[in-house]
């Protein structure tokens, strides 16, 4: 006798009949259900990088945008760079490409389907009364380098307080360890451990000496600048002192201790975007988004930005988690670097969220965690293992603590190489992409995973 597998019933079930953006919004009554009046609607995924991902949080933003007036969209991207795209969506000059490419951090700008969103944003804002703005929440410099944020602090004191010259030993020192991309963060950290300890205090000392002295003289560089120009550079300055103490954590091998202060960190400068926008869709991993304490293997769990929202927003905060079936997936091994970009996903594991939602219907759908029927909301919640990456990565969670909703993606694509934006990376990009496109392009079309077309 064989035992059926655990699956949601079909009431619990609210298929999606298309993650094309452009598509007309006959199927997210759900989320009109859903929403509310939260402020901030969260949109986790599985990993970075993927096609289904990218496509449905555009998909979301543009319905949200219009049916629900939210003007922003805030993702998992350096918070200092980011102001280049929110220029740039309001219509400033410039190519879509290198905006992707130097406005973005972390690779997130090197996907055709990121640039699409951004085109989008700024074909909508054009011809828009009510403009969406653009923030990323993140750390600077991929978190691995502290000059896009020290060197916009210094060009605003140039501005605020010209008789002042900050020690130029801090930018020296930042500038040792600064890495051009995420392909060289290894390097740039290594650089980091050879610096001699009294550099490494002096840097950390320097921050702080900048954070008092722009707090101190708040209300003279306030009127010299104006207020916005003063709150972004020290919320710039805020965020360039959390990346030194967060590099300092994970040096010292305290990895919790990292994600403790990166998600701090990004909370409160979600915060600082609400202080601005009324209504925030807010894209993130499904480790920052939940209210759960988030972890990876072999690090202890710590408090993500989604528990710090959930604490200061109560219901105002919405998060909704993602869940994976198969397909591809962002590979975490060592031979990311050599442009082995993605690997195979296994199935998910018997027992887990992810294996009970791959169960429960064919193609991507929708859940309302909050108004499930009594059989459902069991079988939930005895599903406390969750997908956290490629590869036998799973958490502890409790679903009905974590998430309001999940959407299930059933089948992963790695997201399409973006030529407009490589054109403007520098070499140890565009060498691992150009090994990845030229490899998945020896495969026939209807086996490259940057063209298996959607299941629905």
């Amino acid at each position: 006798m064989t035992t059926a597998t655990a699956h949601l019933s079909t009431r619990a079930v609210r298929p999606l009949h298309t993650l094309d953006p452009a598509a007309p919004p006959d199927d997210l009554g759900w989320l009109d259900e859903a929403i509310g009046d939260a402020r901030v609607v969260a949109i986790g995924e599985s990993a970075h990088y993927n096609r289904e991902s990218f496509q449905l949080r555009d998909r979301l933003l543009r319905h949200l945008a219009e049916r629900h007036g939210f003007g922003a969209f805030a993702m998992e991207t350096g918070f200092v760079e980011a102001r280049l795209v929110d220029a740039w969506v309001r219509g400033a000059p410039g190519d879509a490409g290198r905006v992707a490419a130097h406005g973005l951090t972390s690779l997130m700008g090197m996907w055709t389907e990121m640039v699409d969103h951004l085109e989008a944003m700024r074909r909508r804002n054009t011809d828009s009364s009510r403009p969406v703005s653009f923030y990323g929440i993140d750390l600077p410099g991929s978190n691995a380098s502290l000059l896009p944020g020290l060197d916009a602090v210094t060009a605003y004191l140039a501005e605020a307080d010209p008789d002042y010259r900050p020690d130029p030993a801090l930018r020296q020192t930042a500038a040792t360890f600064a890495a051009g991309s995420v392909f060289s963060a290894q390097a740039a950290l290594a650089a980091y451990v050879g610096l001699a300890d009294s550099a490494k205090d002096a840097l950390t000392a320097g921050l702080a000496d900048l954070s008092a002295r722009m707090t101190g003289r708040r209300l003279e560089y306030r009127r010299r600048t104006g207020g916005e120009a003063y709150e972004r550079a020290l919320r710039t300055l805020h965020v360039t002192a959390a990346l030194d103490t967060t590099i300092r954590a994970m040096l010292r091998g305290d990895q919790q201790a990292a994600l403790y202060d990166r998600d701090a960190a990004i909370a409160d400068t979600v915060q600082w975007i609400l202080d601005r926008e009324d209504r925030i869709v807010l894209a993130a991993h499904n480790g920052h988004v939940q209210r759960w304490p988030t972890g990876f293997p072999g690090v202890p769990p710590a408090t993500p930005m989604g528990m710090h929202l959930a604490e200061r927003l109560g219901p105002d905060y919405l998060p909704i988690g993602m869940t994976s079936g198969q397909g591809q997936m962002l590979n975490v091994g060592p031979d990311f670097a050599t442009g082995i970009l993605f690997a195979p996903m296994d199935p998910p594991r018997p027992g887990s969220l992810d294996a009970l939602l791959h169960a429960s219907h064919d193609g991507p759908f929708a859940t309302d965690l909050r108004h499930l029927d009594p059989a459902d909301t069991t079988a939930i919640r005895t599903a406390t293992a969750h997908r956290t990456g490629n590869g036998p990565h799973y958490a502890d969670i409790d679903p009905l603590q974590a998430f309001d909703l999940l959407i299930h993606l059933p089948h992963l694509t790695p997201a399409t190489p973006a030529p407009t934006a490589l054109a403007h990376t520098p070499t140890d990009v565009q060498k691992p992409f150009t090994h990845w496109t030229s490899t998945t392009r020896r495969h026939s079309p209807q086996d490259n995973p940057t063209r298996i077309n959607e299941r629905r």
